[in-house]
């Protein structure tokens, strides 16, 4: 495993890598049916054990409905059957006071001519009159926007090629008892669309029914902070990821860590309360886990925290609140 992994926060809760447990594929096949719900009702497709590595084929945000620039959403689309979920994927000795621990290692595009879609949705998106901020104003003309994509980068058109930056948009595990659109993001994950869900991160959730259930999808090949017009470069994906467990730690909401940093999330309405919730869940981390006293970690994130906007169009809005690993000492 790479250095950084050695001294990660997994490591230090005793999760040991060495040798890498089996791998499973998930393939479209045997996924068969995709879920637009997290929750704890459906069957689980894959049962694996902690360390195992599962290897996904994801769909794009609109599991390929959207073909062309001419198909326009409000025909193509049967809303909100939108983020097709892979899984349930039970986690074997995941129990309720557990973390579950995921570490994404790659997302590439999936062919064999992979295509992102972005798209102006009727009555979604950040800059637009919704449901739940109505307004008069008509809504924007539909459109949709394909680019090629690669991991050489994304030809966003004929004078701008944007960089590959993958990252999986909608990841957590299934809730205790309700069974929630994966269009949201909340404290089991979900859509956060948050572009640090990347390659080489950890995402740590915590567990709330048996043996986790975890779901993901809705691969973006990039994304700006917002997701304005909450469209990314959607894609459909192979990635891969690595399925660990913590034992008997208890978090109230998802976590992130990488190489650099730490970053506690949050997700709800209105963003300056996801803003709060991720910034509260970071003291915590910082006083139980670093040795901060509560007011000294208060006042260095004041000087050195860092926010990154996941999403601002979905029903919640998602923040992470993060700070260097070199300030943790």
């Amino acid at each position: 495993m790479s250095n950084w992994l050695e001294t990660s926060y997994m490591a230090r809760k005793g999760v040991a890598r060495g040798k890498a447990g089996k791998r499973h594929e998930l393939t479209v096949e045997k996924q068969g049916k995709y879920h637009y719900v997290y929750g704890p009702y459906a069957d689980p497709v894959l049962a694996i054990e902690p360390g195992d590595i599962v290897i996904a084929e994801t769909h794009d945000a609109f599991e390929g409905a959207i073909k062309t620039e001419q198909d326009m959403p409000s025909k193509t689309l049967h809303m909100p059957f939108v983020n097709p979920q892979n899984g349930p994927i039970a986690v074997r000795g995941a129990e309720k006071g557990d973390v579950l621990c995921v570490h994404i290692h790659s997302i590439k595009p999936r062919g064999p001519q992979p295509v992102g879609t972005t798209a102006l949705i009727p009555e979604f998106g950040g800059l637009v009159a919704t449901g739940n901020t109505a307004l008069l104003n008509p809504p924007l003309p539909e459109r949709v926007k394909k680019m090629e994509v690669t991991e050489a980068g994304i030809k966003f058109n004929s004078k701008i090629t944007l960089p590959y930056e993958p990252f999986i948009g909608t990841l957590g595990v299934s809730p205790e008892i309700e069974a929630v659109s994966s269009l949201q993001p909340d404290y089991w994950g979900g859509n956060m669309d948050l572009p640090d869900v990347a390659p080489g991160a950890v995402v740590y959730f915590p567990v709330h029914h048996k043996d986790a259930y975890l779901y993901l999808g809705d691969c973006h090949g990039t994304q700006g902070d917002g997701e304005l017009c909450g469209v990314a470069v959607e894609m459909p994906s192979t990635t891969t990821v690595q399925v660990d467990l913590i034992k008997n730690w208890q978090i109230a909401w998802p976590r992130l860590e990488t190489e650099k940093f730490i970053m506690a999330i949050g997700s709800t309405r209105p963003m300056e309360d996801a803003a709060r919730i991720a910034y509260k869940e970071l003291i915590h981390w910082m006083v139980a886990d670093y040795g901060f006293d509560q007011y000294e970690a208060y006042f260095l994130l004041t000087q050195a925290g860092k926010v990154r906007l996941g999403n601002m169009v979905d029903p919640k809005y998602t923040l992470g609140a993060s700070i260097l690993k070199n300030y943790l000492g």
